[in-house]
């Protein structure tokens, strides 16, 4: 499913609280970044959040899916999981969230840099 602008805009109200949000073309969807630091992906007009060890058993405790896609008649997994529907509509869950994921982005990529 094709990327609308519209979910892409919407966006940019979502995490408002947070702060701006840049949505950069990758791989037939979007990567979402703030402040150069990628926190999530957009995969048709769904926003996936970045998550590490230490904070994807949030995103499983709510029951939100993992980002996965078809690789060599296999599935592969990344560290995104579905973000959850209440952040549309309130703007301090959105703010939550982001953080979230900006954090595991922030340590995964310390985290790499350490290696």
């Amino acid at each position: 499913m094709k990327t609308s602008n519209d979910f892409l805009s919407t966006l940019n109200d979502v995490f408002a609280l947070f702060g701006a949000i840049e949505a950069k073309r990758m791989f037939g969807g979007y990567g979402l970044y703030h402040q150069g630091v990628m926190l999530g992906l957009v995969s048709g007009n769904e926003l996936f959040l970045k998550t590490d060890d230490e904070s994807a058993q949030t995103f499983i405790e709510q029951e939100l899916l993992p980002f996965e896609y078809s690789r060599d008649g296999g599935r592969v997994q990344l560290s995104y999981y579905a973000a959850p529907e209440v952040i549309f509509d309130d703007p301090e869950e959105a703010k939550e969230w982001a953080e979230r994921a900006y954090e595991a982005a922030l340590r995964s990529s310390s985290a790499t840099r350490g290696k």
